[in-house]
């Protein structure tokens, strides 16, 4: 793994409070919180209902932008802006994997009809550093 994406990871590999953007029917962004975390490849899960808005909007285009890792505005050093793919996954196993007793809030569990994964496969990751205007760059 190379520093800057051990670094970039280190970032996103725990849940967090991200925004989320995808385009509507329309042609139009749609920007709402979620809460990602990322596998040591970069890859970026977070769950959703399967009938949400996202869901369609991704299935029509799946081009996807992810803002994240700040967890403590005070003290955050770095942030990052994510370019990527991102597709629904209702996989028996990806659900089980990813569920954690946070989601009870949500679904009635990992079978649960309505829950899915968005799964975001990144091609490009800007780093930044604050009080630095230019960010690192990492490319897929």
């Amino acid at each position: 793994m190379s520093d800057l994406t051990e670094r970039i990871f280190n970032i996103i590999k725990d849940p967090h409070l991200a925004s989320f953007a995808t385009i509507t029917e329309d042609g139009r962004p749609w920007v709402r919180y979620v809460t990602p975390h990322a596998s040591e490849d970069l890859t970026i899960r977070f769950s959703t209902f399967i009938g949400s808005r996202k869901v369609a909007q991704i299935k029509k285009n799946p081009e996807v932008h992810l803002t994240g890792g700040v967890t403590d505005l005070p003290t955050a050093q770095t942030y990052l802006q994510i370019q990527g793919k991102a597709e629904l996954s209702t996989d028996k196993a990806e659900r089980e994997a990813f569920w954690n007793d946070y989601l009870k809030r949500y679904f009635k569990g990992p079978d649960d009809q309505n829950y899915g994964i968005i799964i975001v496969k990144p091609y490009r990751i800007e780093l930044y550093t604050m009080g630095n205007f230019k960010p690192e760059v990492w490319k897929k």
